[in-house]
C-alpha cells in the first residue's frame, strides 16, 4: 500500500496552481456531499447500543470503508476525515429522507456543480483531473482538500515539504 506520501504527492502534480485548489475546496465537499446523499437510499433503521438509532445505507459502508483507509493512511488526517466526512453524512441523510424528486434533482444538481468547479480549476491547471490517470484520484480528492487546508494553517510543514520536493510548489 502506498503511503500518505505518495498518495498525496501523486495527487499534487495535478494541483499546483492555487486557483485549482481553491476550486477544490468547495468543489470536493460537494461532490462527497451529494455522493452521500445519493447513497443514503435505501436506509433502514436499527437500535444500536450506544449509539441508540442507527441508519443502515449504502453510504454508511462506503463512509466507514474511506474512513478505515484514511485512518490507515495517517491517524490524524484520518480522524480528522472521520469527522469532516461524517458532518457531511450526517447532513446528507435528511434530503435522501425527502421526497424523490427533491433528492434525486438537488443531489444530482450539486455533483454536477462540483464537477464543474473541479473541471474550471483544472482548466486554470492547464492539466487533466488526477482520477483520469489513477482512478484512487477519486479518494485522495478530499483527504487532498483537508491537508492543503492543513497546510494553509501551518500544519504538517515537513509534510508539505515532502509533498512539494517531489510534486513542485503551489503558484
Amino acid at each position: 500500500m502506498k503511503t500518505l506520501e505518495q498518495h498525496l504527492s501523486e495527487y499534487a502534480k495535478y494541483h499546483r496552481d492555487q486557483r485549482n485548489i481553491f476550486t477544490h475546496y468547495i468543489g470536493i465537499p460537494l461532490i462527497v456531499f451529494a455522493f452521500l446523499s445519493l447513497l443514503s437510499r435505501p436506509a433502514f433503521e436499527v437500535t444500536a447500543p450506544i449509539v441508540g438509532v442507527l441508519l443502515l445505507s449504502p453510504a454508511l459502508l462506503v463512509w466507514v470503508i474511506g474512513n478505515v483507509f484514511y485512518l490507515k493512511l495517517d491517524v490524524k488526517l484520518g480522524l480528522t476525515m472521520v469527522v469532516l466526512t461524517g458532518a457531511l453524512l450526517y447532513i446528507a441523510q435528511p434530503l435522501a429522507q425527502s421526497a424523490t424528486w427533491l433528492w434525486l434533482s438537488a443531489s444530482i444538481g450539486i455533483f454536477v456543480g462540483g464537477w464543474i468547479l473541479q473541471f474550471v480549476g483544472h482548466h486554470f491547471e492547464g492539466k487533466k483531473p488526477a482520477f483520469v490517470d489513477d482512478i484512487m484520484g477519486l479518494a485522495i480528492g478530499p483527504l487532498f482538500v483537508v491537508a492543503e487546508l492543513g497546510f494553509e494553517l501551518g500544519l504538517r510543514g515537513e509534510l508539505q515539504a515532502k509533498i512539494e520536493e517531489t510534486s513542485g510548489a503551489v503558484h
